[in-house]
């Protein structure tokens, strides 16, 4: 049976204090470049998964930004060994076995809250930022089709560079996705935006 999320108000209080800290600690800034829809229905967050931070930057972006109930989905194995993110909106999903469609309804069911927002990371493991093409795991467009058009699919992007600084800056290129209804669909307009902000980072100004 998948570990469903909760927001305990003390340990999710802890860890977004953390989160706030560890950022401005870790980062010599954070740029949001693109813009937020305006309606106000719920966010499937899909993020590209290149290191440790990711759900940290994700939760700093909801915090600062977005403003929605955050929940993420996470591998059983590593939920089970960090037990306190299951209270601070992390939901298990184990591959190969039968509870993957119950986390999969899990994630639509909180989509049909306009209050909530669901990250997941649709590559399934953490790869390299320099990757040129993305593959999705199926189970994105299930989440998408349950949700319903009362959600909004937000694509998020996110880069790194140092420059001539110690600390590195972070880049997070975000963009409301086009409705659709299949996982080919979403993976190439994600592949899409990904190019585009590869594109339009090498211009970045220092």
């Amino acid at each position: 049976m998948m570990i469903k999320a909760s927001h305990h108000k003390v340990i999710f209080g802890i860890f977004k204090i953390y989160t706030r800290f560890s950022i401005a600690l870790n980062f010599k800034k954070v740029e949001l470049i693109g813009s937020l829809p305006q309606s106000e229905r719920s966010i499937l967050l899909i993020a590209n998964h290149f290191s440790w931070w990711d759900g940290f930057i994700a939760l700093y972006l909801n915090m600062k930004f977005i403003k929605k109930r955050f929940y993420f989905m996470m591998l059983e194995e590593q939920l089970k060994r960090f037990w306190y993110f299951k209270f601070t909106g992390g939901f298990s999903v184990k591959k190969g076995s039968r509870s993957v469609i119950e986390s999969l309804n899990y994630a639509s069911d909180l989509l049909k809250d306009r209050r909530n927002m669901v990250l997941i990371f649709p590559q399934g493991e953490i790869q390299t930022s320099h990757l040129m093409e993305f593959r999705f795991e199926q189970g994105v467009s299930r989440i998408v089709d349950r949700a319903g058009a009362g959600s909004s699919i937000l694509l998020l992007v996110t880069l790194q560079d140092y420059f001539s600084n110690k600390k590195p800056s972070l880049y997070c290129y975000i963009k409301e996705a086009q409705p659709t209804d299949t996982i080919e669909q979403i993976c190439s307009q994600y592949n899409d935006f990904y190019r585009s902000c590869l594109a339009q980072h090498i211009n970045l100004k220092k």
